[in-house]
């Protein structure tokens, strides 16, 4: 299933308000991702005889789930810290990294060559130029949608960055489980995201008494 990301990622949509006092709760569950991706890693590992190896647990960091459309009161926590996406092992880490707007990302060289970060993305175009090890650039994205970010002088080297019109989404860990707090009251459609498309969209009901919801995606 190929949906638009550009709307799922900036459309804000009142349909529940925050009431002070009223308890929120929690979204959860785990992405099972069954398709055989290829390896996030920049640089593929080889077996004995020199072919590239086989690899059958699949990479669980690799998802984000999150909501379609926000519930009012989304935008009312202007906090926004920094982030950051290493470039260590000819390799951006994390591979996906979701990010609210407003959010600065900062790309510190760990390596021990030159990098060149940019994007030619809708969203956000940038080129960072050409920096040493121990040194470190910033973007601000100020705009929501997917943007793909390589290294001009490693090819292989690739990675997403996120940048969502609210704060209800997450990434997945090494198990490949999520978490999503703080969530008012109300109907919302969870979409998950893996490798640059949305393969799964499902809906979910928060009551009004708080607790924890459970909602796993199995990806294939």
């Amino acid at each position: 299933m190929v949906l638009s990301l550009a709307p799922l990622l900036g459309l804000l949509l009142l349909q529940a308000a925050p009431v002070a006092g009223r308890p929120t709760s929690t979204i959860r569950g785990v992405v099972e991702v069954r398709l055989d991706l290829p390896s996030a890693s920049a640089r593929p590992s080889v077996n004995e005889m020199g072919a590239p190896a086989r690899h059958d647990t699949p990479d669980r960091r690799r998802s984000v789930v999150y909501f379609e459309t926000a519930p009012q009161g989304a935008f009312e926590d202007h906090d926004r810290p920094h982030a950051a996406m290493d470039q260590k092992n000819e390799s951006f880490v994390p591979y996906v990294l979701p990010i609210a707007i407003g959010t600065t990302v900062d790309f510190p060289n760990r390596d021990r060559t030159f990098h060149n970060v940019f994007s030619l993305s809708k969203p956000q175009r940038f080129d960072l130029g050409r920096y040493a090890a121990g040194r470190s650039k910033a973007v601000r994205f100020d705009r929501p949608g997917v943007v793909r970010v390589f290294c001009d002088i490693h090819s292989h080297m690739n990675a997403f960055i996120l940048v969502f019109a609210h704060r209800f989404f997450a990434a997945t860990d090494e198990n490949g489980a999520y978490r999503i707090d703080n969530v008012p009251p109300g109907t919302y459609n969870l979409a998950v995201w893996t490798d640059g498309r949305v393969r799964g969209v499902k809906s979910v009901r928060v009551g009004d008494d708080g607790g924890i919801v459970t909602q796993d995606f199995v990806v294939e």
